[in-house]
């Protein structure tokens, strides 16, 4: 038995490693050692790094995809609504959403052009017909603003550009500087392309058409009624209808007829005169066009008139400074220098533009400011825009060089050449020598030609002078895009090559 049991445990103390059991014998007892795979541990510990570190990668790639959405939708969202601030006003599109509307307008006046182009040269009945147009709706942004108080008017129209004019301006200014030369029709619809019908304050279109083709057909006793806004152009208007018309049917005075009939005491005062003193008058001289400068337009009867009307605006406080350059600082029948004491003395040019438009009661000026007076300011606002819609041709002197189309459409006017050079009344009384006699940049040679009034007013002159013309600044913004739409827009006779 002990030689048995002493075979057995030499056979097992010589067993292949191979095959032998994972333990051992010490002290005469079995000790269980534990397997050992270093290969496999060490794969184990990469396989557990790689997943953490393959976890980790997982979360930060999905952080970063989820910011990149972020991002991706902040960027096209501002590509859609541009640059404009908050709005306070309800309903004011955006100015760059101009752009975005382009191709479903260009559909629009595709599937219409057949019709519109059946209605005349402005396609007045059929726009009308399609659309009751935005006209209502661009009014009753001007009737808030006019209701506000002129401080509180002039912030919200510079935050929000409720007309989409001034950033049409600026755009304007640096594609002239920068190219060196007035725009294309086709560039200027790259930076304004005509809106949607409803969205056009010129729709319903307001003008009389047969009275614009009665002038345009030379029918006796029609003639150009050009309301005169002082240093706003109209000495070039004058020019340009000196250029189109007979000698003969030219009153000799800057266009002003009633100088003569005065006695040449008074030109520029037709609203003095009545309908029936006019056209008999006119007629029995052969005069085509009458200016009225110096007085309000006549609202109640002026349109009575066998004649076209036509004005031009200019920016309410540069048209101001350059009134008091032309008429004190280059003494022109003005003594004072100082534009403090000129401001103060010269109250008749407080929102002269509205005035002369909405012709109110003598004593206006006392409610263009006050809470109490809002609901007057709002019925000489929507007086004025009236008026001014019905205007067959609403200019603004900053744009002149852009206002060929309409002149040649609407007047027959073939020599244009006036709305590009500097005409100044009476300038042999203080010459300018500032290289601006030509036009030949746009909005840009205007700028370089006019004093800017930040620059010359101190702040608190700049101040009050823009709150004494708020309602003018609003009249102006509405006047603008009047010209804008008519330029651009086809079927009110724009589109055309400049």
């Amino acid at each position: 038995t002990m030689k048995g049991r002493s075979t057995t445990l030499s056979h097992i103390s010589h067993t292949s490693p191979s095959t032998a059991s994972p333990s051992t014998m010490r002290n005469g007892r079995r000790i269980k050692r534990p397997l050992r795979r270093p290969i496999l541990s060490s794969a184990s510990r990469n396989s557990t790094a790689l997943e953490t570190i393959f976890l980790i990668g997982l979360v930060i790639a999905v952080f970063i995809a989820f910011w990149l959405y972020q991002l991706v939708s902040i960027l096209v969202s501002s590509s859609v609504s541009g640059p404009e601030p908050v709005v306070s006003l309800p309903g004011v599109p955006s100015p760059v959403g101009l752009l975005q509307q382009h191709q479903q307008q260009q559909g629009q006046v595709g599937q219409s052009q057949a019709v519109i182009s059946a209605g005349g040269l402005r396609g007045k009945v059929v726009a009308s017909s399609l659309t009751g147009g935005g006209f209502k709706h661009y009014l009753d942004i001007a009737l808030d603003l006019a209701s506000l108080e002129p401080s509180e008017a002039l912030a919200t129209m510079e935050q929000n550009d409720p007309f989409q004019t001034n950033y049409f301006d600026n755009l304007l200014l640096q594609k002239e500087t920068l190219l060196k030369r007035t725009l294309t029709i086709d560039e200027i619809k790259d930076i304004f392309p005509c809106p949607r019908l409803d969205e056009r304050i010129t729709l319903p279109d307001a003008r009389v058409e047969q009275k614009a083709k009665d002038f345009r057909d030379g029918k006796d006793g029609t003639f150009l009624f050009f309301q005169h806004l002082r240093k706003a152009g109209g000495t070039n208007f004058c020019s340009l209808a000196t250029k189109n018309l007979p000698q003969k049917a030219q009153p000799h005075y800057y266009c002003m007829p009633d100088m003569g009939w005065s006695g040449n005491k008074n030109a520029g005062y037709l609203h003095s005169w009545s309908n029936e003193e006019i056209i008999t008058r006119m007629a029995k001289q052969g005069f085509r066009i009458a200016g009225n400068e110096w007085e309000n337009f006549a609202v109640s009867r002026h349109f009575d008139l066998p004649a076209v009307f036509a004005t031009s605006f200019r920016k309410p406080l540069d048209r101001a400074l350059s009134q008091f350059r032309f008429e004190c600082i280059e003494d022109r029948g003005c003594q004072i220098k100082d534009v403090h004491k000129w401001w103060d003395r010269r109250m008749d040019l407080w929102n002269v533009y509205t005035k002369t438009f909405a012709d109110p009661p003598v004593g206006a000026r006392n409610q263009f400011k006050g809470s109490e007076h809002s609901k007057q300011r709002r019925e000489m606002m929507a007086t004025a825009i009236d008026t001014l819609s019905k205007f067959h041709i609403v200019l603004s002197m900053e744009w002149l060089a852009y206002a060929a189309p309409q002149v040649k459409s609407i007047l027959g006017f073939n020599d244009v050449s006036a709305l590009t050079t500097r005409v100044r009344p009476h300038i042999t009384q203080a010459k300018r020598d500032d290289g601006q006699e030509h036009n030949s940049l746009g909005s840009a040679s205007i700028k370089k030609a006019s004093w800017d009034p930040k620059e010359y007013l101190d702040a608190a002159q700049y101040k009050k002078m823009s709150e004494d013309l708020a309602l003018d600044e609003i009249l102006t913004e509405v006047a603008r895009r009047m010209f804008l739409e008519r330029l651009v827009c086809e079927d009110l006779g724009g589109g055309v090559s400049i």
